[in-house]
């Protein structure tokens, strides 16, 4: 019998004993992902740390969407009371036809059935506030220290070194450092991103300039569709709609990093992107693409990470998770909202764990979460098929139609589904 199923089983003599806490976890990345592990850890009573490459917390980025799953792990954090009133809030998606006609909507949140609305908040402004409770809660974070590789790993720890040669160690060291991890690379020496060909353009503008129609209640954000064009997106942001992030993906073939800086450089090759083809969609999208700020151009080149055999060392002393592990394409808008499911999670797993179990609690940790993680992605190809234009000589085809059921990615108990997870694997 396993470690975990003796605590769990109800013939263990040590099932009313806590287990031994893991003494220590190491975060590599100040990001998103792994401020919210420290403060969950610290939610736990599990002393961690923090280090990044960085010289700085990042104080730039464009707004992302936080659904309900992502909002409820922050409202268990504390966070989501500091953020509520900084970003647009919003309960569905909508999906119109070249000829601005409402074709589909998609739920991205609703207090009554969800216990909380969507919302599209600035990346630098979440970062403010994780980063602001971290020094709150005396979690030490290091900047300008940028991880090399793992030096040596046993039962009891990891130790790993960074590029100014000095090393460090920890009962636990944490990937939260991205699609282009170098964490990983101690798990899969070689692995890189799989680029899926696809790239999205958006630029920020101000919401009067697509003159809104007021008598018809136009519903934003919405996905306007073309099978030539592709998709058009408006997505308001600002927690008073003010802005608009408008958007297009284009199918690319892949640069490498110095191709990618000089194609985001050319702020005119970006916006006639953003405007071709435009006379083929709704005066709506012609007038937001009529006037465009250089400044305020972005382009994503979309990456995803293979599906791994494992997110964790055999031992159990390294871990992967959120982009580092899975990749998520932009489609169902979860990235970073399953990136914040893994860190609650990894949690609730090691808090409830012995610090000798680590191992063989974290194989039952991504067993529960590739489960969720595999039907997020089948959502996403739902949704593509919706908003990409369709490859040659398949331009009449159509999706199945099937509606988006989202309750179980939305209304989710994470404490009620990590004990779920534990007890199967004890039964």
């Amino acid at each position: 019998m396993s470690l975990i199923s003796s605590i769990l089983s109800n013939n263990c003599p040590f099932k009313m004993t806590k287990p031994a806490p893991v003494e220590h976890v190491a975060i590599i990345g100040a990001g998103l992902s792994g401020l919210t592990l420290a403060l969950a850890l610290h939610k736990h009573s599990i002393p961690c740390t923090i280090y990044e490459a960085r010289p700085a917390p990042l104080n730039i980025g464009g707004a992302i969407m936080l659904s309900p799953n992502a909002l409820r792990v922050l409202d268990l954090l504390g966070v989501y009371a500091r953020i509520r009133d900084e970003g647009y809030a919003f309960d569905k998606l909508y999906f119109r036809s070249p000829a601005d006609q409402p074709v589909d909507e998609y739920a991205f949140g609703g207090e009554e059935e969800y216990g909380y609305r969507g919302m599209r908040i600035y990346r630098h402004v979440l970062i403010r506030e994780l980063s602001a409770m971290v020094a709150e809660a005396g979690i030490p974070v290091y900047y300008g220290r940028k991880f090399v590789r793992v030096l040596s790993e046993t039962e009891t720890g990891v130790a790993w070194e960074f590029e100014d040669g000095d090393t460090a160690s920890a009962a636990c060291l944490v990937g939260a450092d991205g699609i282009h991890s170098r964490v990983r690379g101690y798990l899969y020496p070689g692995l890189e991103p799989k680029f899926t060909n696809a790239i999205g353009v958006t630029a920020a503008v101000p919401t009067k300039q697509l003159q809104l129609p007021v008598s018809d209640g136009y519903n934003l954000p919405v996905t306007i569709m073309n099978k030539q064009q592709g998709a058009f997106v408006i997505a308001p942001q600002q927690r008073d709609g003010s802005e608009v992030l408008i958007g297009r993906q284009k199918r690319a073939p892949e640069l490498d990093q110095e191709g990618w800086s000089r194609l985001l450089g050319d702020k005119d090759w970006c916006i006639d992107f953003l405007r071709q083809g435009a006379s083929d969609f709704p005066e709506i999208v012609q007038r937001a693409v009529s006037e465009i700020s250089p400044e305020k151009i972005n382009l994503w080149p979309f990456y995803v990470v293979p599906k791994l055999d494992a997110w964790s060392s055999t031992r159990g002393r390294v871990v992967i998770l959120g982009d580092a592990a899975h990749a998520i394409p932009p489609s169902a808008g979860q990235g970073i909202n399953q990136a914040f499911e893994d860190v609650c999670t990894y949690a609730l797993v090691v808090a409830k764990c012995d610090r000798d179990s680590v191992g063989e609690a974290l194989k039952i940790w991504q067993r529960g979460r590739q489960e969720r993680v595999d039907r997020v992605l089948a959502l996403n190809s739902q949704i593509d098929r919706r908003r990409m234009p369709k490859p040659a000589g398949q331009e009449d085809a159509e999706d199945d139609g099937r509606p988006f059921e989202l309750g179980w990615l939305y209304k989710v108990d994470f404490d009620e589904m990590v004990n779920g997870w534990l007890q199967k694997d004890a039964a």
